[in-house]
This record gives structure tokens, C-alpha cells and sequence, in this order.
């Protein structure tokens, strides 16, 4: 059974720092792709950042630069560091993992492609920027 937990969100000023985390059992992150996603009411859900196996990354292009996506040296944490926060990052924040990337995160930015539909997804933790 999988189960991701996602922590470290919280309330904080415009250009201040968050780190979130995600927690895994029943899957071991170095093998699975994972990615952090961000879902305002009314709007679809949007790719953040998304970490391979061998450690290749991709952004949205609107927080790359700010934010930057790693395992943690625990087999299963995954972190989202986010760094000069605006309040357009103001989302609720999950994270999602899969046995595969797709092979466009090697190439191109989140923004240029399909919509990304993991098979774990955690109960998010609520980003708040003002």
C-alpha cells in the first residue's frame, strides 16, 4: 500500500522560503519518478517540479529559478525547497509519484507538456503567500 505525506507548508510573506516534504511507504523514491504539483479552486492543477531517477529535474516555468526539487538523503523524502515566494504561489501542494517520467521532462519545461497524471498522490499541505 502507498502512501505519501506531504509536510511543511504554512503561511508566510512575499519573498520568504518554505520547504515542503513528502513521505513515502510502500514505494522507495530513488526508483520512481516524482513530482510536486499545485491545485488553486477553480483552476487545473499545475506541474511545480518533477525529479527522475537519475536525478534530472523539470519546472514550471514560473518558479524556476525559486524553487528546486530533490530526494532527500533518506530513501523515501522528497523535498520541495521554495525560495522568494509571490503570492501567485499561494496553492495547495501535493506531491505525486510514478514507476516513470516521461521522456519530454528531459527536453522540455512543465509548461510544454501534457498534463502529468501520477499513479500515487499524497493529501497535499497548503501553501499560503501574501
Amino acid at each position: 500500500h502507498v502512501q505519501l505525506v506531504e509536510s511543511g507548508g504554512g503561511s508566510v510573506q512575499a519573498g520568504g522560503s518554505l520547504r515542503l516534504s513528502c513521505a513515502a511507504s510502500g514505494v522507495i523514491f530513488r526508483s520512481y519518478c516524482m513530482g510536486w504539483f499545485r491545485h488553486v479552486s477553480g483552476k487545473e492543477r499545475e506541474g511545480v517540479a518533477v525529479i527522475d531517477v537519475d536525478g534530472t529535474t523539470t519546472y514550471a516555468r514560473s518558479v524556476k529559478g525559486r524553487f528546486t526539487i530533490s530526494k532527500g538523503n533518506a530513501n523515501n523524502i522528497a523535498l520541495l525547497q521554495m525560495n522568494n515566494l509571490k503570492p501567485g504561489d499561494t496553492a495547495m501542494y501535493y506531491c505525486g509519484a510514478d514507476q516513470f517520467c516521461p521522456r519530454q521532462i528531459r527536453d522540455y519545461d512543465l509548461d510544454d507538456i501534457p498534463p502529468l497524471d501520477f499513479a500515487y498522490w499524497g493529501q497535499g499541505t497548503q501553501v499560503t503567500v501574501s
